[in-house]
């Protein structure tokens, strides 16, 4: 248990790495919170005007999701007690899974909830895709080539957004589930559901019409 927390902790802190108002504030000298919608991920760091800032918090973003899954993985292996390595093949799967699951929910649970920022972050998909792409990397190609092609057709890049993170559970169980732990899939299938739960006001936006469209030049809330 003990370790199982030590792992969540670092996951967590990793993911409240607040990127996107780290590099504002260094670049623009702006406080990013205060532009645009507000967020603090990379579609309204891109939006405050600084295209370049975005891609690279989408980056960073989720390079913090991947590193805190490989982390809990290097972590587990050198230090769970007793020798990770003395453990039968089923044991070993079964920590492995726990502490990878426990990983990727705390590390999309501290971009989200930011200590750094009295707890209001972002909507954490670059960190999901990153948690994804360390946990079920062909699932995320996957539902990268569907995330393209619903902002082709649509324009909208939370609807893209939404779908693709909604669809990568599936993917992920349908590809792995023969290699994979259930646990795993549970956890993927949680961070996909608060990932979507915290796109409510773009759901409400799509629904009444009002969303903002890639390419359009009035700016509202995303």
């Amino acid at each position: 248990m003990q370790t199982y927390i030590i792992v969540a902790i670092i996951a967590y802190l990793l993911g409240s790495i607040p990127f996107g108002y780290i590099l504002v504030r260094i670049f623009r000298k702006q406080d990013v919170r205060t532009i645009g919608s507000g967020n603090i991920g990379a579609t309204n760091v891109a939006r405050s005007g600084a295209k370049g800032l975005g891609i690279a918090t989408l980056i960073l973003d989720a390079a913090k999701g991947y590193a805190a899954v490989i982390l809990a993985f290097v972590f587990l292996v050198r230090y769970w007690p007793p020798s990770f390595a003395q453990l039968d093949p089923f044991a070993q799967l079964d920590k492995l899974a726990g502490a990878l699951a426990i990983a990727a929910i705390f590390a999309i649970i501290g971009h989200m909830y930011p200590v750094w920022l009295k707890f209001k972050g972002g909507k954490g998909v670059a960190t999901g895709v990153g948690v994804f792409l360390a946990l079920a990397p062909m699932a995320v190609g996957i539902v990268l080539v569907l995330f393209l092609v619903v902002v082709w057709f649509s324009r909208y890049v939370s609807l893209g957004s939404i779908v693709a993170t909604a669809a990568f559970p599936i993917f992920a169980w349908l590809l792995y589930r023969n290699s994979g732990a259930p646990v795993v899939f549970v956890a993927a299938a949680f961070a996909a559901f608060m990932i979507i739960a915290k796109h409510h006001q773009n759901i409400r936006r799509l629904l009444a019409g009002t969303e903002h469209r890639l390419g359009d030049k009035k700016q509202v809330q995303a």
